[in-house]
């Protein structure tokens, strides 16, 4: 009896990450098809006003946040493991972090003046 019980919780267990992938993926796909279609019509109406995206404020954001996280993560895999290659799961997004501040400090366009 509660081997059989136990046996349909594994499967209930296994079956709810799938179907909340799936369904947040139709969502996911939908929401783009709908603002695809919206910006068509944008378009084809004349209000169609293009977004510009920030890349130096992107850059600034995610190094801080990715090296914060990957400084922080290192020093607890280092205090827990020693030194073993799970501190590779703080270094990788640390790494990236630096690279995104590097990118930000160093890049020449981002020191130009508006009006440049």
């Amino acid at each position: 009896m509660y081997e059989t019980a136990a046996n349909a919780a594994q499967i209930i267990i296994a079956i709810v990450p799938i179907v909340g992938i799936a369904i947040g993926g139709i969502v996911l796909f939908f929401y783009i098809l709908w603002h695809h279609h919206e910006v068509k019509l944008q378009i084809k109406t004349g209000t169609y006003n293009p977004q510009k995206f920030d890349f130096k404020t992107f850059s600034l954001l995610c190094g801080i946040l990715l090296t914060a996280v990957g400084l922080i993560l290192t020093i607890v895999f280092a205090i827990l493991d020693h030194f073993s290659y799970t501190i590779l799961a703080g270094l990788i997004p640390f790494a990236v972090g630096i690279s995104f501040l590097l990118f930000y400090k160093l890049n020449p366009d981002f020191h130009k003046k508006d009006g440049e």
